[in-house]
């Protein structure tokens, strides 16, 4: 899909006259997109970095459950798609409390709450009142991708800024290796970002 905005003042026509002016350049970048990749049977999503297939049978249990390589959803094939993405959301929440409640005691600091969501642009973020929501997603990716944005949420419960005191103790909270973990989500997250969306 593609969305064109612009300031509330220009006319339609003139909007539509300026896509058709750049329609070379607009199917150059279509063109580059990737494809989604939906919770499907047969489908190979990451798990905490970790490739699975997703495999269904109706006699399985309907939640999710991981088995070694598979992760097994049964029940009927509709709402497949729905049990898994609850099944990872939960699994989210559960792991990242547990990375932020470990950042936040090496911090001294205290977040008021720690939840998921699915921003379409951020990985996390830590609100001056000290709640911590976090990408679902990044639940798909490495556990060190996964902790280097725990640390840096945590760190903004300190320091609200991106300033020397923050990076400080980031690098104190993550341990070395920020600047790869940041490289490799820049790396990933698109491939995140497509991951349980629709055909």
């Amino acid at each position: 899909m593609l969305k064109l905005t612009c300031p509330w003042r220009t006319s339609r026509r003139s909007a539509l006259a300026w896509v058709l002016d750049q329609r070379d350049w607009i199917e150059a970048q279509v063109s580059k997109v990737k494809p989604a990749e939906p919770f499907v049977e047969g489908a190979l999503i990451p798990i905490e970095g970790r490739e699975v297939r997703i495999s269904w049978r109706e006699d399985w249990p309907r939640g999710p459950q991981l088995a070694g390589d598979e992760l097994r959803c049964g029940g009927p094939r509709a709402g497949i798609e729905r049990r898994i993405e609850s099944f990872l959301r939960r699994r989210a929440r559960d792991v990242m409390s547990k990375d932020i409640a470990e950042y936040a005691a090496a911090a001294g600091a205290t977040p008021r709450s720690v939840t998921v969501g699915d921003a379409a642009s951020r990985w996390g973020s830590c609100s001056s009142q000290g709640r911590i929501r976090m990408s679902w997603r990044l639940i798909l990716a490495p556990l060190e991708v996964r902790r280097y944005v725990a640390a840096h949420e945590v760190a903004h419960l300190v320091h609200l800024n991106h300033g020397p005191e923050f990076k400080a103790l980031e690098v104190r909270l993550f341990g070395p290796g920020v600047s790869l973990a940041k490289a490799q989500l820049r790396s990933i997250g698109p491939r995140l970002r497509r991951i349980g969306l629709r055909r």
